[in-house]
Parts: structure tokens; sequence; C-alpha cells
């Protein structure tokens, strides 16, 4: 099981990740609009294969071309270092 992240952590690590990602209920969330439902599609399907190969997976959220993606250690209870690591790998997947 992953340490959690104290707030001032999260805090720190958020300015990397801001404006594009939130801290809410110990999760991390990012919406990313496409032009169409099935970029939206491609998008989530290489998330979903980063997800396989780290083995630390993302819920997500799909509403035609808004995807919104939470990323929260569930076994640890909260936000550690392997969901920055994914949230920075969504990052890059979606451009």
């Amino acid at each position: 099981m992953a340490e959690l992240l104290t707030d001032d952590q999260i805090d720190l690590a958020l300015r990397d990740l801001i404006p594009l990602w939130k801290a809410v209920d110990k999760t991390l969330v990012r919406t990313v609009e496409r032009e169409t439902f099935l970029d939206g599609i491609r998008l989530v399907a290489t998330v979903a294969q980063l997800a396989e190969a780290t083995g630390h997976h993302p819920d997500i959220d799909i509403r035609y071309k808004k995807i919104t993606f939470r990323v929260t250690s569930h076994d640890s209870g909260g936000i550690t270092e392997d969901d920055l690591v994914l949230a920075h790998h969504i990052d890059t997947a979606a451009g």
C-alpha cells in the first residue's frame, strides 16, 4: 500500500498540475474536452493502456466529448505519489 501524501505535499504537487487538476475529496480530478466523441474514446483507450502498464487505474467518466479522470489510491484512502505519476501520464496523453 502506498503512503498517503500530506495536504502540504498535495498542494505543492498541484502547482505543477494546476489549472488542469484539482484536489477534491482525496482525489485528483481533471476534465478534458475533445473535438469529437471518437477522439475522446481514443484518449480513454490510451489512458487505459498507460494505466494497465503502471498497474494504477483512474476512474473515468465519459460524457459525449468530455472525459473526467479521477485519480486516487483507493487501497490507501487518498492521494499518493502513484496518483501524481498517473496524473502526469494523463496530461501527456491529453496533450
